[in-house]
């Protein structure tokens, strides 16, 4: 995989996106990911009674492009501040997540200047990118039961999106959970089904769908949009004023990167940010948190989070447990 942008890089769309040439070789990109860059491919605070809202919408909107993989190490590593970053400035923009298509298959493949040229050799660098982001990753099913395409997942997506955007959201949320945290194989049908079905969604019915052509058509048509966004590696955003210009921003980065592009395609110094919402409503709507999100969202030491916890959610609301020496909450209302 090449070294992602150091940069903001800015884009100009000249009203015609089919004139950015800007192309990937193929679609099966590097399966290394580059921990100084952040790159997977080539290239509450508590209540106080009474505080101030503003209801009013920004006059302008920006459109963001977020073009990511259900198993890209780290997009999983940037959850922590894109969560944040649509909690307080979401209002600023139109959210598109777009599918990039990080490994069509093994077959074939190998990548081996950064020493990939099987599964097995994905596990030690998946754990190193958790190590570092502090989002927990286990790996090891690359050694014993390695995901053979994330098309099979992203297609999935797809198939959901065309029903309710949110609800493809929350499942590429549940699928990497799964993948990342938890060891299981997004590439298998029946991990699929069991994700899909528990949204309360008819599992079977919708990966049966993710398998034929239509579904293949729909990714293609988000690989089409990546490349003539002149991306090559994830996760990338690309945020465009209304005048199609904007920039691009390769690599899991900082909250105040997101802010500072925004704030420079808006041409604005003066962008209000919300206040974050409280812990028991965030976890009602997201039902599961890492220990490192819960630190970005409220601004919180890892050692002070069980405390914060305990002083921000009912007694018997939660729960709270260990995975790969991090602690997650859940809701006791888990779907």
């Amino acid at each position: 995989m090449t070294s992602s942008e150091n940069n903001y890089n800015n884009i100009t769309n000249n009203n015609n996106k089919n004139n950015i040439n800007n192309n990937i070789n193929n679609n099966n990109n590097n399966m290394m990911c580059d921990l100084t860059t952040g790159v997977c491919g080539n290239i509450s605070n508590d209540d106080e009674g009474i505080e101030p809202i503003d209801l009013n919408q920004p006059q302008e909107m920006v459109r963001l492009y977020y073009v990511t993989d259900p198993i890209c190490s780290h997009c999983w590593a940037l959850e922590p501040v894109l969560l944040r970053f649509r909690e307080q400035y979401g209002r600023y923009v139109e959210f598109h997540t777009v599918m990039g298509g990080l490994l069509e298959s093994w077959n074939s493949f190998a990548d081996v200047s950064n020493g990939i040229q099987s599964p097995a050799d994905v596990a030690g660098h998946w754990r190193e990118v958790g190590e570092q982001s502090r989002m927990p990753i286990d790996g090891s099913l690359w050694l014993d039961n390695p995901v053979q395409s994330s098309y099979i997942p992203s297609r999935v997506y797809k198939i959901i999106q065309q029903q309710n955007e949110k609800l493809a959201d929350t499942f590429l949320r549940r699928a990497r959970e799964a993948l990342f945290a938890f060891n299981r194989n997004i590439g298998a049908d029946e991990v699929l089904t069991d994700i899909v079905s528990q949204m309360g969604l008819d599992g079977a019915d919708i990966v049966n769908q993710a398998a034929t052509p239509a579904a293949q058509s729909l990714l293609e048509e988000d690989f089409d949009l990546s490349r003539s966004l002149g991306v090559r590696g994830f996760p990338t955003i690309i945020m465009v004023n209304k005048d199609n210009k904007g920039v691009k921003i390769v690599g899991a980065r900082s909250l105040t990167d997101y802010v500072k592009a925004l704030s420079q395609v808006l041409e604005t110094e003066s962008l209000q940010a919300r206040a974050v919402p409280d812990m028991a409503s965030l976890l009602m709507r997201e039902q599961r948190l890492f220990s490192k999100e819960i630190e970005v969202m409220y601004d919180l030491e890892q050692h002070e989070v069980e405390r914060f916890l305990k002083k921000s959610l009912p007694a018997g609301e939660y729960m709270l447990s260990q995975i790969i020496g991090e602690s997650y909450v859940e809701s006791k209302h888990l779907s």
